[in-house]
């Protein structure tokens, strides 16, 4: 009987230590659309009338840049169906040097999109625990997957980009799936619901004529010399809790 004892409580033991509590670092609580965006850049929505400008202004890459060089804000609502951003960037340059949007598309100008459906954080450098979608100037969209196989992920995230002088005003539709996606096979979205918290945060990287992108502006603090980690851990994403 000791011995069962011992074997259920070293099981319990062992599933207890497997369990990681991501620490909440960013917490950002989301309304729930009272209508549902229209995404087409015009970003003139019920919704995003009454939603609050969020800040896109921690330096991940690069060297220190001017308000005129980029600035960045955006908004967040949500409804069953997906999350929606509004995003304003100011961009004295867009810049796509790769036509191919398979090639290096990080060094092009692009909002990256980081989500993690279930805010489990941890490592999801080539694997689906959490995304991190390059939403490219012509409106694909690029990760990578398990193997190190770079995909085009469009059915994934709807945008639609409007850009008047140095301002560009990009309106996005992201689905989230969980950690079961499999690249090739059919899979469905989750389906969003009240108290439902995701892993966030949003970037945009900025090149201005140069082979690599020259600055990479992300919406949460990193700690240490290399904050270059949302694409690799998801434990450094904020934390979206949907409310209605």
């Amino acid at each position: 009987m000791k011995k069962i004892f011992f074997s259920i409580f070293l099981v319990a033991s062992l599933i207890s230590c497997q369990k990681k509590t991501k620490e909440t670092k960013q917490l950002i609580t989301v309304k729930k659309a009272v209508e549902t965006p229209i995404v087409d850049g015009e970003g003139t929505d019920k919704c995003w009338m009454q939603t609050n400008w969020l800040p896109l202004d921690q330096r991940w890459i690069g060297p220190p840049y001017s308000d005129d060089d980029f600035s960045g804000k955006y908004k967040i609502t949500w409804d069953d169906e997906a999350l929606y951003l509004l995003v304003q960037i100011h961009d004295d340059v867009l810049f796509d040097q790769y036509k191919d949007p398979k090639k290096l598309w990080w060094d092009d100008d692009c909002v990256e999109v980081f989500v993690d459906e279930n805010n489990s954080g941890g490592e999801h450098q080539y694997n689906h625990n959490a995304f991190a979608y390059h939403v490219a100037l012509d409106g694909n969209v690029m990760d990578i997957g398990p193997g190190e196989i770079p995909h085009l992920y469009n059915e994934h995230l709807v945008s639609k980009r409007i850009t008047n002088g140095k301002i560009s005003t990009w309106e996005l539709k992201v689905y989230l799936y969980d950690n079961t996606y499999v690249d090739g096979e059919e899979n469905s979205p989750v389906t969003l619901h009240k108290d439902k918290e995701v892993g966030f945060a949003l970037a945009y990287c900025d090149n201005d004529h140069s082979k690599e992108r020259e600055n990479f502006i992300g919406s949460i603090y990193v700690e240490g010399e290399d904050k270059n980690q949302g694409w690799i851990n998801a434990d450094i994403f904020g934390t979206l809790l949907l409310k209605e």
